[in-house]
């Protein structure tokens, strides 16, 4: 009896002894570190930016401007006349005077030998043209070419280099919902950077209501403010994927565009090496290929809607109404891809097309001609 009233005391002190067995728990400062280690130091972002920030700069742009002197559709010489201007209460001189008007944007060098790739609209009938760079230098540069059509212009700065370059990507690798970063100058704060995406591609002008330019945009998300134009848009590496172009204000505020840099790449290089830009063109106007039925999806291709009279597409024989479902050999999905292709293809060259006239495949082949030349 004695040995089993004992039982229970023993059980009693090993259950007893486990509580005061001591329990690890982790420190807060290992906690801490752990979570640390979690987070990157430095983003993709900031890597990306130290990549091809120092290439970004600001270009500071000088035009006169002259102004007053006379009555718009009336002849200066009239003008000039003591009576006339009696007569009609006109004081003060008559000479025009000039202004000096100052202007800003961004751009970004992509050779070491000292050129800079901006939009044209930024250089547009200066008299002076200063580059500021992240390090602080500033030097004097001179246009060597600019497009219009496109938007582009190209700048040589006055100093031998070697200068800090950007490197170029590809912006038919680009897919809907990569990152995007934009890095530019708006408002003179010099390198400001903005994050977002790529929001679609091959966006046409003519979806935005503007008129006498050629251009596909990327779309992005990523805040392009004025003094962006000219900058470069950024993929995650750090390679550079378009060109700042231009913002929407108003209503749609906060949709950006750059000039995918495969486009611009090429008409720099014209620029470089003419000072002008080739634009091949065919004489026709194009429009999607419309739904058979409400609601259902539009077939692929681009139906011809007009032709410029004598012109490469009216020589070769296409008519109103066809539909080009082919172009150099590649699937036509929309307007877009055949003007696209034309621009790569080059002037005074043979292109392949296969049309759909009534429902037969017919085999074209027209050669593109220099929009200079073709006179509508």
């Amino acid at each position: 009896m004695r040995g089993l009233r004992s039982l229970p005391v023993l059980v009693s002190a090993v259950a007893l002894a486990i509580p005061l067995v001591p329990l690890a728990t982790p420190s807060p400062v290992l906690a801490r570190s752990a979570a640390q280690a979690l987070i990157a130091p430095r983003s993709f972002v900031a890597e990306a930016v130290q990549r091809s920030g120092p290439a970004v700069v600001t270009l500071e742009t000088q035009r006169t401007v002259q102004t007053g002197g006379g009555i718009p559709g009336l002849p200066q010489g009239l003008m000039m006349d003591p009576f006339f201007r009696r007569f009609f209460g006109l004081q003060g001189s008559a000479a025009p005077r000039s202004r000096v008007e100052r202007g800003q944007g961004s751009g970004v060098i992509f050779d070491a030998s000292g050129l800079v790739l901006t939009n044209a609209h930024v250089v547009e009938n200066t008299d002076q043209v200063m580059v500021g760079l992240p390090d602080g230098r500033r030097v004097s540069g001179q246009v060597l070419g600019q497009d219009s059509l496109t938007d582009l212009a190209v700048v040589r700065l006055d100093q031998e280099g070697p200068w800090p370059t950007a490197p170029l990507g590809d912006s038919d690798q680009l897919l809907v919902g990569d990152w995007a970063i934009a890095v530019g100058n708006p408002f003179g704060l010099e390198n400001t950077v903005t994050l977002g995406i790529i929001s679609n591609l091959n966006r046409n002008v003519s979806q935005l209501g503007i008129s006498g330019k050629r251009l596909d945009l990327i779309q992005t998300d990523a805040a392009i403010n004025p003094g962006n134009s000219g900058g470069p848009l950024l993929n995650a590496a750090g390679e550079v994927v378009g060109i700042n172009t231009l913002v929407r204000s108003g209503p749609g505020a906060g949709l950006g565009f750059a000039i995918p840099i495969n486009r611009a790449r090429t008409i720099a290089g014209q620029l470089v090496s003419t000072g002008r830009a080739s634009h091949p063109m065919v004489g026709i106007g194009l429009s999607s290929v419309p739904s058979p039925q409400p609601g259902a999806p539009a077939p692929l291709g681009a139906v011809v809607r007009s032709l410029v009279p004598a012109g490469p597409a009216a020589q070769a024989g296409l008519q109103l109404g066809d539909v080009i479902v082919s172009i150099g050999g590649s699937r036509v999905t929309g307007p877009a891809d055949v003007v696209t292709a034309v621009d790569r293809h080059g002037v005074d060259r043979p292109l392949n097309l296969v049309i759909d006239r009534d429902g037969q495949p017919l085999q074209v082949t027209m050669t593109p001609v220099e929009m200079s030349g073709l006179q509508p």
